[in-house]
């Protein structure tokens, strides 16, 4: 745990708990800055998914928080997929969450929908639900030497569940979206930026700095304003896609 808070006391705060996968810090009283560290890989357990799925609790009721930055302790892997071999339960037997939908895809719905500016700050390999976890930030800016993406589910025969199939339609249109499911190969990082995958790339330098100004001046911007511009982008411009 770092970092101290200066926001709300009902809201994001590194003391609220004893977190294993996440550490949390609140930077200042509209920005929260929160690490994947669970060695070795950053693979996503049932632990992980109740924690972020506290985590968006807070998020959602923070009404002093404007943006939420992800990066990772790890500079290889910034969120892996399942842990199919220590953790097989986290797929077979989800929790179901606020939605009403299983625990993963109510975590990644609500992050999508919160009132904040999500934004994934990418560092090395983000496959399969970790892919599906940045897709589901409103915000993706990745390192240029150091990014893979992918979702490899069909490769052996499975089909992605997290919502990739609607998000990624939504970003990089339908042909790629098929292209990047299909063929369920890794990405670099300007393949990504080239089909719209990420926002932008950013030299490995400087991605924390870039991210953390970025950061800085969101928080000062008016929280409602930044609520209701992503509440009608969702609306009028792209139009969310169903929970279903």
């Amino acid at each position: 745990m770092s970092g101290g808070t200066k926001g709300s006391s009902n809201g994001v705060a590194p003391e609220s708990r004893s977190w294993k996968h996440l550490r949390i810090d609140r930077r200042g009283r509209g920005y929260c800055h929160v690490t994947f560290d669970h060695p070795p890989i950053n693979t996503i357990t049932a632990t992980t998914v109740a924690e972020l799925a506290e985590l968006v609790g807070l998020i959602e009721q923070d009404s002093d928080l404007n943006v939420v930055v992800f990066d990772s302790a790890n500079v290889d892997f910034y969120l892996a997929h399942d842990d199919l071999e220590h953790d097989p339960g986290k797929s077979a037997a989800p929790e179901v969450g606020p939605t009403g939908l299983p625990g993963w895809i109510d975590v990644l719905v609500r992050l999508s929908r919160a009132p904040v500016v999500s934004i994934a700050s990418i560092r090395g390999r983000a496959r399969g639900a970790g892919s599906e976890f940045v897709l589901a930030c409103d915000l993706r800016f990745a390192s240029r030497e150091n990014t893979l993406l992918g979702q490899f589910e069909v490769g052996i025969g499975g089909v992605p569940e997290g919502g990739p199939t609607a998000r990624l339609g939504r970003l990089v249109g339908r042909g790629r979206a098929l292209e990047i499911l299909l063929l369920a190969d890794d990405l670099d990082g300007p393949r990504a930026e080239l089909y719209g995958y990420v926002n932008r790339l950013i030299a490995d330098s400087r991605l924390d700095a870039e991210v953390e100004a970025m950061a800085a001046r969101l928080e000062r911007f008016d929280h409602d304003a930044i609520a209701r511009t992503k509440h009608w982008i969702d609306q009028v411009v792209v139009e969310s896609p169903p929970d279903a």
